[in-house]
């Protein structure tokens, strides 16, 4: 980059005085003596490119060091019975309102109201219901998973649980490899929509982002579950479509589109592996009360620590392991995530950790485009 440039256009900032930079945004439980809460943890982050990393992900070391310090942690995993009745009751609700809304306009303020506070909650539920059957946390048995993630699917509108499913164990087992890890920023939009206007576009319509960015990044085999899942939300649709008219499909996709848009909730979605003030650390975690309507997903450190802990148990892994977990910065709101990643110099959609797929990082290869490493 030439001198004269206006980082700042990159969504990023260059060379910023401490006393210029962002406030911190993220905060820590339990605070050591070096964490006043105003200074900066970490250097500002190159605003061209991502965080790159030549350690393996923490989340592994990390769950060994907890089981060895505290064993009875295994006492938590299992499958939660719980899940399928707050699925069943979800779905129920939305069919409920989106019949219900069969005689008002699609874009009258009252339909509107409804899919982005009622809908857009409801189906956002589902999303991080889906996202805990993925890992096998209803049922015992995997099909049982498979079939629930397929009914609590049907409310979203368009078939995704058994793409999900591979994508997101993916996520987990090469957290931000390159090529592998479909929840990272492409070039593209690293490229497109890394300024205030880009990063605002990104917010509203980040569910597309995530819908869509898989299948360019890196296709998957189509399984039976593909088809059933595909086949039962198209006969689900167009019963409801023969039955009721169009309108209660419009709300169910409005409610979706909502859901991974501007809502509060959604804020997770930025929340969970963007990087903040300067860290190296790409994961965090929110234990705010909206957990309560999102599975517990803000206990993301915890989740990614153990994902054969259910959503129930969570708020107990934290509790058993402080020492862990209360020293490691966490937001504190996910909305004023959203607010704070369109809004902030310092953070855009380069500010994700990447590292090298295992076997160029075994041959000891560089990132070509880094300018930024970390060991």
């Amino acid at each position: 980059m030439g001198e004269g440039i206006d980082f700042s256009y990159f969504g990023g900032a260059e060379n910023f005085p401490e006393d210029k930079r962002s406030p911190c945004r993220t905060v820590v439980v339990s605070p050591s003596g070096k964490d006043d809460g105003k200074s900066h943890p970490g250097p500002l982050l190159d605003p061209a490119d991502f965080l790159w990393l030549m350690t393996e992900e923490p989340h592994r070391s990390r769950r060994m060091a907890i089981m060895k310090a505290h064993p009875q942690v295994t006492k938590l995993m299992g499958h939660e019975p719980l899940t399928k009745y707050v699925v069943l009751g979800v779905v129920s609700l939305q069919l409920y309102i989106a019949i219900h809304l069969r005689h008002t306009h699609p874009l009258s303020f009252t339909f509107l109201a409804f899919a982005y506070a009622l809908g857009g909650t409801a189906n956002h539920n589902l999303f991080l219901a889906i996202h805990e059957i993925t890992h096998n946390l209803a049922f015992k048995s995997i099909n049982a998973n498979k079939a629930l993630a397929v009914f609590a699917n049907l409310p979203i509108g368009i078939p995704y649980s058994a793409a999900f499913k591979g994508y997101h164990l993916e996520h987990h087992k090469h957290l931000g490899e390159d090529g592998i890890d479909t929840d990272l920023p492409t070039n593209l939009e690293l490229f497109c929509l890394n300024n205030v206007l880009g990063k605002t576009f990104f917010a509203i319509f980040q569910i597309l982002f995530y819908a869509l960015r898989p299948g360019f990044v890196r296709t998957q085999t189509l399984t039976k579950w593909h088809l059933i899942n595909l086949s039962t939300q198209l006969i689900f649709d167009y019963i409801l479509v023969r039955t009721f008219g169009l309108r209660p499909l419009l709300y169910l996709l409005f409610s979706s589109f909502f859901a991974g848009s501007l809502h509060p909730c959604a804020g997770h979605f930025i929340a969970e592996h963007y990087v903040w003030d300067g860290l190296n650390q790409e994961t965090y975690s929110y234990y705010g009360p909206l957990n309560i309507l999102a599975y517990n997903v803000g206990y993301h450190n915890e989740h990614h620590d153990f994902p054969s802990i259910p959503w129930t148990r969570l708020p107990a892994l934290r509790a058993l392991a402080p020492e862990f977990y209360d020293t490691i910065p966490s937001h504190p709101s996910w909305p004023m995530v959203i607010i704070n990643f369109i809004r902030d110099k310092e953070v855009g959609l380069f500010a994700r950790a990447k590292r090298l797929e295992k076997s160029k990082r075994l041959n000891g290869k560089m990132p070509s485009t880094s300018s930024r490493t970390s060991n």
